[in-house]
Formats: C-alpha cells, structure tokens, sequence
C-alpha cells in the first residue's frame, strides 16, 4: 500500500488529522501556490514535485529548488487535476490519494474542486484507487455506483448528484433517499447515518459525492 497526498492552495490544513496524512503520505505533490505554504507551516521534507500552471508560486523558489517543478501551462485543467494527473501518471503504485487544501478562502475553488472530485471517476481509471478530499471540517469522496460505505453511526452525512435521472435507495441513513430527485444541490443535504454501514443502491451507474463530518 502506498499513499499520496495532493495539497492545494487553499485554506492551509490545521486539524490533527489532516496534518497526520500530509506528515505520513508516502508521495506528497504541492499545488503550485501551496508550496510556499508548506514550508512556512515549517515541514522540513520537501514534496516530491510541484505541479501547476506557476502563476502563483515565487521565483525564488523556483530558483533554490529547480529539480522539484513540473510546469503545466495549459488552462483547460486546474492544478488540482493537473497534480491528480501527475501522481496517477507517476506514481502507479499509489492506492490512496487525499487531497488537502481544496476548499476554503475562495468558494468558487470550493465548489468547482468538489465537482471535479466526481468527474475523477469520469476522468482517470481509479480502479483500486481511493481518492479523497479532507480538511479541517470533513471528508469527501465519490462513489459512481451501489456501495456500502463504512462511515460509523453519528456521522453527519451529506449526498450531491449531478444526474437528475439518478435515484439512490439508501439503508442506514436517519432520512431515506429513496425519493430524492437530484434536481437541487441541497436535496439529500444535512442527513446523519443512523447505523455503522451505510448502503446506496443506485438505479443506474453515475456520479454522486458524500461530504462526511
């Protein structure tokens, strides 16, 4: 088993789990900006690569450390796709990426990175691979088809769906969403799994995101 960390330039990790991942992660890729960062909060290993587009990172740093930069200049893709590109295309071993710094102090990246963690499943093979997105506040993943997921009972619990034609039988949650139509992003919002093991039966495979405190 062989873990990576992406960590973006958002709202810095400061919780205690968020920082075990980034301290622990056998591979850890900065998002330009965020590089920075990383070093200002005082780590002392350095990423094994910075990935980005460069509008955000200083000069000098490119300066001191030349080796660690992957320059990608194109703009149909953020860096947080770009850095999620590089680890699957360089490091095929990984069988768990969490993604760090994708949400907060800008809401647009906000949304925008937890609608492309569901297109991830469209974008790239991640057969094997668990990609999450963590912060100070929850944890995100995607799921594409029927699942039980091992959440533990208590947890807030929050589903998003993109597919209006999607209908996802649920087991375990405090309010059923057999009847939900994904038609609004707050319809299956707000839940709470009542049980350890939470079960979704989608009707078709697709797209859809669980937010877990």
């Amino acid at each position: 088993m062989k873990s990576a960390v992406i960590l973006c330039d958002g709202a810095f990790p400061t919780a205690e789990y968020p920082l075990y991942l980034l301290g622990s992660a056998d591979v850890l890729v900065c998002c330009d900006g965020a590089f920075g960062r990383y070093l200002d909060a005082g780590f002392t290993r350095l990423p094994d690569a910075v990935v980005g587009d460069m509008d955000s990172v200083e000069p000098s740093l490119r300066e001191q450390y030349p080796s660690l930069f992957f320059p990608e200049s194109e703009q149909d893709f953020n860096d947080m796709t770009k850095a999620m590109r590089f680890v699957l295309g360089h490091y095929p071993s990984v069988d768990s990426i969490c993604i760090l710094g994708a949400t907060g102090l800008r809401e647009d990246h906000t949304v925008g990175n937890l609608g492309l963690l569901m297109e991830y499943n469209r974008m790239f093979d991640l057969s094997g691979v668990r990609v999450e997105m963590v912060s100070d506040y929850g944890t995100a993943f995607s799921v594409c088809d029927t699942c039980e997921l091992h959440v533990g009972a208590g947890r807030r619990f929050s589903l998003f769906s993109a597919d209006n034609s999607l209908r996802i039988c649920s087991e375990g949650l405090h309010w059923p969403t057999d009847n939900v139509v994904f038609d609004a992003w707050w319809k299956a919002t707000l839940n709470r799994a009542d049980q350890d093991v939470v079960r979704l039966k989608f009707s078709h495979p697709s797209l859809a995101l669980v937010i877990l405190d």
